[in-house]
């Protein structure tokens, strides 16, 4: 509960405080007549405490990009909600192009150097990609995506790089690791390349073999692969909004669950966030506006009466 006074007077109202976790789309992995990097998470944000009114919030989700064959990758779409917006994800290196940035960065391929450095991510959003750290060596393997919770990993020998970790989060009431990023591949018999933990997809380990897929709605990055082979797609992203259920008469927007007194609200696609005032909720601005001149007329009538009480008296 706060207070505006206004003179002697005080008038009491409510500003509502919620949880939001925001993730871009993942990013699809590299691919190349050698072993590509892993494409990155998308970036993520997580929020608490965030003060908000009755209103209409949209929100927006961004698509996993997709796999590729003997081409640069497809970078992940943003998500954005209450201001904030998360980054798409950055894709692996290849011998198309060098990794990319985004909210996690892409791993680099099997050069080491140039297009075998990991792109970075980014800041306080997520981290960067993998790189190539010793003398190309057959099977020519690439290294991981970023994650949300750490850079992907370093391709060294004739081991491919893994996935960056995802983080994991309760804001639904239950653990869930999201935003991991998606495994180095290579082109002929390889090994490692796992995809990060929160659904981040494997590198393909043999030519012309397909990268695993980022986990959709996790915005994990997909696998990488080489040669003729396709890379994994990267994972769409998702908002999820926790409330306080007794502050709103109604909450419409995303697949609803409660958790104790909370109602949380999930969207995998983009939609609005509808929030309607309960009695002892929080009131929206223009109701706020509205009780403030009301308090302030009635304070100035009274003030007005008192001071002719006193020239009538003197």
């Amino acid at each position: 509960m706060r207070s505006l006074k206004i003179g002697k007077q005080s008038i009491k109202y409510n500003m509502a405080t919620i949880d939001y976790l925001i993730i871009a789309g993942g990013v699809s992995g590299g691919d190349g007549d050698a072993g590509g990097g892993g494409g990155g998470a998308g970036g993520y944000i997580k929020k608490t405490a965030q003060t908000i009114t009755a209103g209409t919030y949209t929100v927006t989700i961004g698509a996993g990009g997709s796999g590729i064959s003997q081409a640069v990758g497809n970078q992940g779409g943003g998500s954005s909600f209450n201001g904030d917006t998360a980054i798409g994800g950055g894709y692996g290196g290849s011998e198309w192009g060098a990794p990319s940035t985004g909210g996690s960065g892409g791993g680099g391929n099997y050069e080491n150097g140039g297009r075998g450095t990991g792109a970075a991510g980014t800041s306080g959003q997520g981290n960067a990609g993998g790189s190539r750290s010793t003398a190309i060596l057959s099977p020519y393997v690439g290294s991981g995506g970023g994650g949300s919770g750490g850079a992907g990993g370093n391709s060294v020998g004739t081991t491919n790089g893994a996935g960056g970790p995802g983080t994991a989060d309760s804001i639904t009431g239950s653990s869930v690791t999201r935003a991991g990023g998606g495994g180095g591949g290579s082109r002929s018999t390889g090994s490692g390349g796992l995809g990060g933990s929160g659904g981040g997809g494997n590198g393909a380990l043999t030519t012309g073999a397909t990268g695993g897929s980022g986990t959709a709605n996790t915005g994990s990055g997909g696998g990488a692969t080489s040669n003729t082979g396709t890379s994994g797609s990267g994972g769409s992203g998702v908002v999820i909004v926790r409330l306080l259920t007794s502050d709103w008469s109604t909450i419409t927007g995303g697949t609803q669950t409660t958790d104790g007194s909370y109602t949380v609200c999930s969207f995998t696609s983009s939609a609005d966030l509808v929030l309607a005032a309960g009695a002892s909720g929080p009131a929206n601005l223009k109701s706020l506006d509205s009780n403030v001149k009301s308090n302030i007329k009635s304070y100035n009538s009274n003030l007005i009466a008192n001071i002719k009480s006193i020239d009538s008296n003197s």
